[in-house]
């Protein structure tokens, strides 16, 4: 009964990342018929077209970018989930995300001022530093406080902290920079190129299969500690590659995006749920497909809502993110009376 659940899951999944597929790469300011994106698409017809440009040079790379990042961040909050036990835990909430932000910001800052330009494996490297120095902080206090409510307030206030000091970063920017790393800060998927892309893509792509990988010791990892060792896991270095494939999943989205709020939480929780199972080898895909419809969706509607005007992405997943953490919130405190 569950399998033909999660089959009838992943279908209706598939079935709507197609849809926003053609629906986000169709609407805009410049609207592209189905025949023309086909043409374009398969036959490479009209090249140096202003459809042809808008399409192939900016409105692709974009959806593909909002497709998989969203799966990516899902993924990441997953493993911090399961890595502290909590669903309420995530990378934006445990501030892993906003270390990577102040860590990019400082770097494409100052580099720009000293080098012109940076290069994006800098970028992501840094995001990663980060990333890593903010859970390492998070995992440290973590031993000290044991309720999670505490924790997830000392990660919030790391993230404010963090974006404190990214927002003090760019003041120090070039005019001509300052609008770009605004809008880089605040999250966006206006500036993703293909070559970007290609290389988070590899970085992503190693990381999900790692944790296809790992599906059995997390599997074993949700019912404890004791138990996973008792199955053969070696939990000390199991979760430094949690850890570590979070951060590194989380730094590839700030580094190329920026900041994204709520998806990493919401979306697992969702996934869950629809599923009606916590089976990592169940959960790990449909996270993936879920995050990717989720941030498609609401980056065309951050596009398209007030346009010409642009939303930031974080404003758009934060509106539809939070209610269900709301909601999450408030059976995690129900179940504890």
């Amino acid at each position: 009964m569950k399998k033909t659940r999660c089959a009838l899951c992943y279908a209706v999944l598939a079935v709507c990342f197609a849809l926003l597929l053609a629906v986000s790469v169709g609407t805009g300011s410049a609207a592209l018929s189905p025949h023309e994106i086909l043409r374009i698409l398969l036959l490479r017809e009209g090249a140096g077209t202003a459809a042809y440009n808008v399409l192939l040079k900016i409105r692709l790379p974009r959806v593909l970018a909002a497709a998989v990042m969203g799966g990516t961040l899902s993924v990441a909050g997953f493993l911090l989930q399961t890595f502290f036990r909590d669903p309420i835990a995530g990378p934006y909430v445990l501030g892993v995300s906003s270390g990577a932000k102040l860590a990019v910001g400082a770097v494409m800052i100052f580099g720009m001022k000293l080098w012109g330009r940076v290069p994006f494996g800098a970028v992501m490297t840094a995001a990663f530093v980060g990333a890593m120095l903010c859970a390492s902080f998070v995992m440290i206090v973590s031993r000290k406080i044991h309720s999670m409510a505490m924790l997830l307030v000392v990660g919030m206030m790391i993230g404010n902290v963090c974006s404190a000091a990214t927002d003090f970063f760019i003041t120090f920017a070039k005019e001509s920079d300052i609008a770009n790393l605004t809008s880089w800060s605040m999250g966006s998927f206006s500036a993703v190129s293909w070559g970007n892309l290609r290389i988070c893509l590899a970085v992503i792509a190693v990381c999900l299969l790692l944790c296809l990988l790992l599906a059995k010791p997390i599997g074993a990892y949700q019912f404890g500690e004791h138990y996973a060792a008792s199955m053969g896991v070696n939990v000390r270095r199991f979760r430094a590659a949690l850890i570590g494939l979070s951060c590194l999943l989380a730094a590839c989205v700030t580094a190329l995006v920026g900041l994204i709020s709520f998806v990493g939480i919401a979306v697992p929780y969702m996934t869950k749920k629809l599923l009606g199972t916590a089976k990592p080898m169940a959960v790990l895909p449909g996270c993936f497909l879920l995050g990717g419809v989720f941030c498609m969706a609401c980056d065309w509607i951050a596009r398209t809502a007030f346009s010409p005007t642009e939303l930031a992405i974080s404003t758009v997943t934060a509106f539809f993110g939070a209610p269900v953490v709301i909601v999450m919130a408030l059976k995690r405190g129900g179940g504890h009376r």
